[in-house]
């Protein structure tokens, strides 16, 4: 029976490399892979559970996929991913009209699910109960949901850290690298598919290689992959503040392809909040580590995370904070309000913030980095820099610059494009200025 399966995938772009891969077997099983969700005849919901508002986005998602189905509209849905590895039985139980359930170790098992779906089996649900425990790579590696010339590079998943307000190792598993040989070959593939950005995504990017002593230590691997031939850069994302060495920040110096840019989440800065976060071996390395890795590597554009209204956290620990940030002047910096999460430490935590305090106290550092955002445009306006076109809009481009990763940091509005120029490629340009957080610039060549 033929049948098409349209994605709707959720959630951080971990999630998203997820759905390539699911659609990488869907692919190899001969299964039509759908131009949109409405398209399909099976509707594919790959979701997210990290906090509340994402599992709210995912269950309107499934309502709305089966209110599609019943009108007639679409044969099935299926619904994979976090909320099923975390919970099979009230999913199940919730949504009633879902036709299968696949969770995070069994996506190789989704041609199997799809088709036993579409040949009329009912309630399946493939999915194991606890951590997730396996990894997996791509059979296509070039099958990217991005939409541009730029991907995600997975290169582990799960998480060994046990940040008390994270569920994430309870759903994802402990920390796991992929093969570096597998790495290596999708980033070769990638390049030679005409791929010009590769993100390299995990848990903590910086501790790949530390769970199975014959792989490489995470240096190493960049290293092997800035060998590659040809036009690309890579960006590394999601990274544990104390785990930057001094290798790391020599070969950021030194590469031809890894831009100098960390992503590196502080989530607080008082060492009672972080130990309370059960972060405390951060708490000695985020002290200085924007002046440190600066003075290391002149140039390079530092991102973070901040969380408020964490359990505990006084007006002294929050004051602490914005000092901290205001002193360390990240050039991109995200602030998110603490969300209790069911079988976390942090759950039964007492003395939180009130969520208007918490949410004051978002506005207010919010409010401090747009200030410094402005204040770092000044110092961008008149420099030139490389950029990647990305996509045209009218008679101008939307590109990004090493300092802006895709989703998070804005992007480049470039004026005076040739008409030759297509997507992907790298061209110069000359900053002229921008707005709260996009970039204006004029193409030189």
């Amino acid at each position: 029976m033929s049948v098409s399966v349209g994605f709707i995938s959720l959630g951080c772009a971990k999630n998203l490399v997820d759905s390539q891969i699911m659609a990488g077997y869907l692919k190899a099983g001969k299964i039509t892979l759908a131009a949109s969700p409405e398209s399909a005849d099976i509707i594919l919901i790959n979701t997210c559970a990290f906090i509340d508002i994402a599992r709210e986005e995912s269950a309107e998602s499934i309502l709305s996929a089966c209110a599609h189905k019943a009108n007639g509209d679409c044969r099935a849905v299926i619904v994979t991913g976090c909320m099923v590895q975390r919970y099979r039985e009230q999913l199940a139980e919730a949504f009633p009209d879902v036709d299968g359930f696949l969770g995070i170790d069994e996506l190789d098992q989704i041609a199997n699910l799809v088709t036993m779906v579409s040949e009329g089996d009912e309630r399946l649900m493939f999915a194991e109960e606890g951590e997730a425990t396996r990894i997996f790579n791509p059979l296509y590696p070039t099958l990217l949901f991005t939409g541009g010339p730029f991907a995600y590079l997975k290169i582990s998943d799960g998480c060994d850290h046990r940040c008390a307000y994270c569920s994430i190792p309870d759903i994802r598993g402990s920390f796991r690298s992929r093969d570096d040989s597998a790495i290596h070959e999708e980033a070769f593939c990638m390049v030679e598919a005409g791929v010009r950005e590769l993100n390299m995504i995990s848990q903590d990017t910086l501790n790949y290689g530390a769970d199975k002593p014959e792989l490489p230590s995470i240096e190493a691997l960049l290293k092997r992959i800035d060998v590659i031939e040809g036009s690309f850069w890579v960006r590394l994302l999601y990274s544990y503040p104390s785990s930057v060495s001094t290798e790391l920040l020599e070969l950021l110096n030194n590469s031809s392809h890894v831009c100098k840019y960390l992503d590196l989440p502080v989530q607080h800065s008082h060492p009672e909040i972080l130990t309370a976060m059960n972060r405390a071996a951060a708490v000695e390395a985020i002290q200085d580590l924007a002046e440190r890795v600066r003075e290391a590597v002149p140039g390079i554009v530092l991102r973070t995370t901040c969380m408020v209204g964490f359990p505990g956290e006084t007006e002294e620990h929050f004051e602490h904070l914005m000092k901290y940030v205001e002193r360390s002047r990240f050039d991109h910096l995200g602030v998110f309000i603490f969300s209790p999460e069911e079988d976390t430490p942090a759950f039964d935590m007492d003395d939180m913030p009130e969520l208007e305090v918490a949410e004051e106290r978002c506005r207010k550092l919010m409010e401090i980095q747009a200030g410094i955002v402005q204040e770092k445009l000044q110092t961008l306006v008149g420099t030139e820099d490389e950029l990647l076109l990305l996509r045209q809009e009218g008679d101008l481009w939307i590109g990004r610059l090493p300092r802006q990763a895709p989703e998070v940091d804005g992007e480049t509005i470039v004026d005076g494009v040739p008409a030759e120029a297509k997507a992907g490629d790298f061209v110069r340009v000359l900053i002229t200025g921008g707005g709260d957080y996009d970039l204006e610039a004029e193409f030189m060549r």
